[in-house]
């Protein structure tokens, strides 16, 4: 038995439950048992009952006068054509004369060459059977009606085989089987016509219940819809070329959808829909163009989000919108995506940079037309500052060693402030820094070896009191004296110029690194790390440091010029030795309480200031990356210099 058709939305009025929806069964009165056996046949969802038996050509004068009372059923076989109705077949009443019969034998004979086979009184078989009714012994009126069933069968055939116009083809070739099954019910080769045509017009039912859910979406990827109605008739016609084009319109509408989700950017819905698609049929390649479209959608949009973000940025206020906007990215790109990567990472350099980025080169032009101090900027992160429990040489101010991130990277000049920069703020704002207000300064004696206070020495001097040279370092200046440098150069700049925090500079100190030195643990400093106590340097008279690393000589005695030695790994040159340098903090006794945030920890009005970095003539444990020493505010000494940082 061929099953039913699977509907949701039944739409079949039918003699029994599970008649295919788009085939519409109106019995009229009490059916003989002929035609019930063949609409239970072509209903096909119950074993069809025995046949009955065939017209006789006796019965036809009795079936031409009841034709107009007799109960009569039809079949409405609805689709793309317009319907076509099929009456159960009666032979057209047939008046046959005594003196008639040639005539009739000569007129069917015409009619059967010319082929009109049955529809009226004038067509072969109606005279045939006339011809048998009036004498069951006719052998030519036999012979005609087999060779009328032999056409038939032939060209119901050929109609079931049509490719196009196949409802007018079906239905014709319905009437066939039901004037067949009259005349000839128990003739197999009929019997098999019979069951071609079930098929057929069950083909047509799914095929059309399939199209009427594809017309309302009913797609049936979860089991009911068009898909299912495709795949049953190519399961009873595995060449229905209707079901296999209906199988590949829900693959499309279901294309459709991915590509509708990827427009509204629901790129995971688009990919449930694709996937759904590829079960349709075997259509790699309709798939993966779709998939390349989708994904085409997909580039576009995340070209556009960076490109918005990416605007965004430009703007005062643009880095909120920049960020939803490469939320909206993420949420939709696969991983890896280097458009994407292009944003997250532009966000990243302004959050962190601003319109910098980490180890930039820069210098800022000054309103007098010169240029200010060389700047580098120090990548953004996180450091332990302070010293370890246990080391060597620590002492208690340097701890508790705590955890310090700055958020946002920062500017920071890559050597000390030179004489030569500081004579021009000098210059140009008729300053008298304190050692020149005071007229001395704390100067190296090479007679004695010792430092002494001498007098006339000032930010123009060397560490012996000599003149400097302009690349020297300046030196001879107190913290208030760097502080008012920074804020002339702000003002020739507009920037924002100040001393560094004391986190700032411990962090720009170990670059990344967490030894006991500025170059890790080692005891001695690698070749050309900076200008620090080493034993074998010699003074001018042939002095030499008794508290020295071993090992180790720059060849000065006093500050060197800057960048005479190579620079740290973030770019800083002279950051560990050469001079101390000032920090913005005030002194505290140790780093309980101290900010985690980098900023300086500074007291209004305190007058004990810390000082950082190893100098020329320091002892090695006072060239550790932790060292730390207060100093009073209004001190000016050969070895205490100073360097700035700018906001980004």
């Amino acid at each position: 038995m061929i099953p039913c058709p699977r509907r949701r939305h039944a739409a079949w009025t039918a003699l029994r439950p599970g008649t295919p929806r788009g085939v519409h069964l109106r019995p009229s009165g009490t059916l003989p048992l002929l035609f019930t056996a063949l609409l239970g046949l072509l209903a096909g969802c119950s074993p069809a009952p025995a046949p009955a038996p065939a017209a006789t050509p006796a019965a036809a004068p009795a079936k031409a006068a009841a034709k107009a009372s007799a109960p009569v059923a039809q079949v409405t076989i609805g689709g793309e054509d317009a319907a076509e109705t099929v009456e159960r077949w009666q032979p057209p009443a047939v008046t046959l004369a005594e003196d008639g019969v040639a005539q009739a034998r000569r007129d069917a004979a015409r009619a059967f060459e010319e082929d009109r086979l049955y529809r009226t009184a004038e067509d072969a078989i109606p005279i045939w059977l006339a011809l048998l009714q009036h004498d069951p012994k006719d052998r030519a009126a036999e012979a005609g009606l087999k060779r009328a069933r032999q056409r038939l069968l032939e060209e119901a055939s050929v109609l079931l085989d049509r490719p196009l116009k196949q409802r007018e083809a079906l239905a014709e070739a319905s009437e066939m089987a039901l004037v067949l099954l009259t005349l000839a019910p128990d003739d197999p080769k009929v019997r098999e016509l019979q069951s071609r045509v079930e098929i057929a017009q069950r083909v047509v039912a799914y095929n059309r219940a399939g199209e009427e859910d594809l017309r309302a979406d009913r797609i049936g990827e979860d089991g009911d819809g068009a898909i299912p109605n495709f795949r049953e008739a190519l399961a009873l016609d595995a060449d229905s070329s209707r079901a296999r084009q209906g199988l590949a319109a829900a693959e499309s509408a279901l294309i459709r959808r991915a590509e509708t989700a990827a427009r509204a950017t629901d790129f995971a819905t688009a990919g449930t829909w694709l996937a759904e698609a590829a079960k349709v049929r075997d259509s790699s390649i309709t798939i993966a163009d779709a998939f390349e479209r989708i994904e085409k959608i997909r580039a576009d949009t995340l070209a556009r989000l960076r490109n918005e973000g990416l605007r965004d940025l430009a703007t005062p206020q643009g880095l909120k919108p920049a960020r939803q906007k490469l939320e909206d990215a993420l949420r939709i790109a696969l991983p890896g995506d280097p458009v994407v990567g292009q944003l997250r990472e532009r966000i990243e350099l302004v959050t962190h940079y601003g319109s910098f980025r980490p180890r930039q080169v820069f210098s800022d032009a000054l309103r007098d037309g010169g240029r200010g101090p060389q700047m580098i900027v120090v990548p953004h992160g996180g450091f332990q500052m302070g010293a370890a429990e246990n080391e060597l040489g620590a002492t208690d101010a340097e701890k508790p060693s705590h955890y310090v991130r700055f958020e946002r990277g920062f500017a920071m000049s890559i050597t000390e402030v030179t004489v030569a920069d500081f004579r021009r703020y000098v210059q140009a704002t008729k300053a008298r820094p304190r050692a020149t207000r005071r007229g001395h300064s704390i100067v190296y004696d090479e007679r004695s070896g010792n430092f002494v206070r001498r007098s006339g020495v000032d930010w123009q001097s060397d560490y012996n009191g000599a003149e400097a040279i302009a690349n020297l370092p300046v030196m001879h200046v107190s913290v208030r004296d760097a502080e008012n440098y920074a804020s002339w150069l702000s003002e020739q700049t507009g920037r924002s110029y100040r001393l560094p925090s004391e986190a700032e500079f411990e962090y720009a100190l170990r670059a990344g690194s967490s030894g006991r030195y500025p170059w890790g643990d080692a005891g001695t400093p690698p070749a050309r790390a900076g200008n620090f106590t080493g034993a074998e340097d010699v003074s001018p008279s042939g002095r030499h440091w008794y508290n020295a690393f071993v090992g180790y000589g720059d060849g000065y005695w006093g500050p060197a010029p800057v960048a005479s030695f190579d620079p740290n790994p973030w770019g800083l040159h002279d950051i560990a030795g050469n001079l101390s340098e000032w920090v913005a903090d005030c002194w505290h006794a140790s780093y309980r309480r101290a900010p985690s945030d980098g900023v300086a920890w500074f007291n209004p009005g305190c007058r004990q200031r810390v000082i950082r970095g190893g100098n020329w003539a320091n002892a090695p444990a006072q060239t550790r990356a932790a060292w730390r020493q207060s100093q009073d505010s209004d001190t000016t000494t050969a070895r205490i210099g100073f360097r700035l940082v700018r906001g980004i």
